[in-house]
Order: structure tokens, then sequence, then C-alpha cells
């Protein structure tokens, strides 16, 4: 225990504590909405920046996709299984096995409040137990889309006269399988699974998984 503290102490003291992404925001002289779809939108910043070699500034312009986010979900029994679903992704022109997962295009619900609507509408299931995994930007050079990814156990079945929600487009094709998390993280390693969050949340699920989820922080709506 006394080895450990003092690891974690040498860590907080060297290049790991100076290791840490950072909210930042550089001035923007203009900005201009290109397009806005049903679930996002294309904009055009101006931004000022440093000048060549760092002397003066300057004004360049960043298109982005403007996105809400996302939340996903590990969902795992008590037999060590996660779910996965498989659904087809035109931009891919893939059918991708994914986590359950859903934008965050409810105003006023939170990443973890979409991740339950998510679970019992995709999956028809609840959970009594949700901790925090890591959040990410999937494409930061490209979107703001800042996805969210959640661990649900002690899992229980939704009645299906409660789930008031009717799957369609691609969600009416979903099929579902439970695969143990080793063999979820041999599939991601051997490049059988390509969705994003799919991999960091299988990844970071079964990072954490040795001490029993001990050390994750419990999730929250904010």
């Amino acid at each position: 225990m006394a080895d450990q503290t003092r690891q974690a102490e040498d860590e907080m003291t060297g290049a790991y504590a100076r290791v840490a992404d950072a909210p930042a925001s550089w001035p923007v002289r203009r900005s201009q909405e290109r397009f806005r779809g049903a679930k996002c939108g294309m904009r055009t910043d101006w931004v000022e920046m440093p000048g060549t070699n760092g002397e003066g500034t300057t004004v360049a312009s960043r298109d982005y996709l403007d996105h809400p986010g996302a939340a996903v979900v590990v969902a795992m029994d008590e037999q060590g299984r996660v779910l996965l679903q498989r659904q087809y992704r035109h931009p891919t022109q893939h059918t991708l096995w994914e986590l359950p997962a859903g934008v965050l295009d409810v105003v006023g619900e939170g990443p973890l409040a979409t991740a339950r609507r998510e679970l019992v509408e995709e999956a028809g299931l609840r959970a009594e137990t949700w901790h925090k995994l890591p959040d990410f930007f999937p494409s930061s050079g490209f979107s703001n889309e800042r996805i969210h990814v959640f661990l649900a156990r002690d899992l229980s079945e939704v009645p299906a006269e409660e789930i008031d929600f009717v799957r369609e487009h691609e969600e009416s094709d979903l099929a579902a399988e439970w695969l143990p998390l080793e063999e979820a993280v041999r599939a991601v390693l051997a490049g059988r699974l390509h969705n994003g969050a799919t991999v960091i949340g299988i990844l970071a699920a079964h990072a954490v998984a040795a001490d029993g989820f001990a050390t994750l922080p419990v999730a929250s709506n904010h």
C-alpha cells in the first residue's frame, strides 16, 4: 500500500500531472452556420490564431460539425457479458456491431438520462448500477461532438407495454448478441469491431474489471 501511495505521488509530480486536457477558447472573429439538419449542423468559425513563428496573430477559418453529443452504454450482465447490437450505418457502407447509444437530442436531458432512455428503447433493459467510463471527442479536428460512456450493471428486462418507443429505419433491423467481455476485447484487437465508441467502451470496461470496477466513479447527470 505504501509503494502504491509513493507511486501515485511520483506520478502527480512528474509528466503525468502536466498531461491533462483542459477547456480553452481562442477568440472567434466571426461564425456562420452553413447547414442545419435534424441532428447536427455544419459551421465555419474564423478563429484568431498565433502568427507565423509565433509573431503576432492571424485569422484562419475552421469548418466543423456542430453536434449535441451522444451517450453510450456498456451493458454488462451477471455473467460478465456485454450487449452488442448490429446496425446499418449508411455513411460507412457497413453494418457495425455497436454498444447501445443515442444522441443528446432531448432538451434538458443529461448524458446519463439519455443513456438510461436509450438502453430501454434499444435493448428493453434497465440497470440499477451505473458508473462513468471515460468520455471522448471522436473527431476533435472536425467535430465538437463529445461522447459520454457509461457502464450499466444489475440489468432487468422492461415489460414491452412500458416501452413507449417505435423502432424505425435502421433501428428496425437491429440484431443483438451477448459477448463475454474477454471475447469482446479479442474482437476489438482482431479488427472485427470498428465503431469508435464501442472500441473505447469495451477496452475501458476491461481495464477496470480486475478490481470489480471499484475505482470507477458513480455516474451522475452532470
